[in-house]
């Protein structure tokens, strides 16, 4: 007989690992996408197109108590001790800038994310008020980056989007007639990779260059306009 699993967090960037005191009773998973939805004269439907994925996440109850002896120490120690082990998995990291990401592991169940809330109940007390028992209400998102996403998914279709590598010399017009054989369509490219000002490029800067025809996180339709060499 194998002895009860608990459920972990782990920090990726330090690799210090937090065992819940109790696991969970239950956890609930959460995932959704994002289409733009296109209405056209004449079609009974709208075109719908596909924008973008939205984070994994994962909610869960755990319970920290200190009524008996506990990591904390021992009977009747304040239980917010346990309580901080979770919650400082939010502290921001000095070398990221950011609260790390971390794997919540238990059973068959791996999940990379970032701790993004946790909702803290006491609910019981020492007669001096010092808190015995709290119930954590854990939220998680799932945590993503380039180099994950590549390694995970290989698109390598015709029509995935491409990236362009801006050179000296490079203006938004020229890729977009490089790219698209219209100028005019570097409205695109300029709003898929958040340009506010098209004139200032970076030697350098990876630009995202979008299939069209390419609709925006407002629902503007950009298209290339018909060439007239065939004319």
């Amino acid at each position: 007989m194998t002895g009860l699993e608990k459920a972990t967090l782990t920090d990726l960037v330090t690799g210090r690992r937090v065992a819940v005191q109790f696991n969970p009773e239950e956890y609930s998973l959460d995932r959704s996408t994002t289409f733009a939805q296109l209405a056209v004269p004449g079609l009974s439907a709208p075109l719908v197109q596909f924008i973008a994925g939205n984070a994994q996440t994962a909610e869960m109850e755990l319970l920290a108590d200190t009524t008996e002896a506990s990591p904390a120490g021992g009977p009747g120690s304040d239980v917010r001790r346990l309580v901080r082990d979770i919650t400082s998995l939010m502290d921001i990291n000095p070398e990221l800038h950011a609260p790390p990401p971390v794997v919540f592991a238990w059973g068959s169940l791996t999940f990379t994310c970032v701790l993004t809330r946790v909702q803290q109940r006491f609910v019981m007390f020492r007669p001096d008020g010092t808190p015995v028992r709290a119930r954590l209400t854990v939220s998680l998102s799932e945590y993503r980056n380039v180099e994950l996403e590549a390694k995970e998914i290989k698109r390598q279709t015709v029509d995935y989007t491409k990236v362009h590598v801006v050179s000296e010399g490079d203006s938004l017009p020229l890729i977009a007639h490089s790219e698209y054989a219209d100028a005019t369509a570097w409205r695109a490219i300029a709003v898929c990779n958040g340009i506010t000002d098209p004139r200032s490029l970076v030697v350098g800067a990876r630009l995202t260059l979008p299939r069209l025809p390419y609709v925006d996180a407002s629902g503007v339709v950009h298209q290339a306009r018909p060439s007239r060499e065939a004319s």
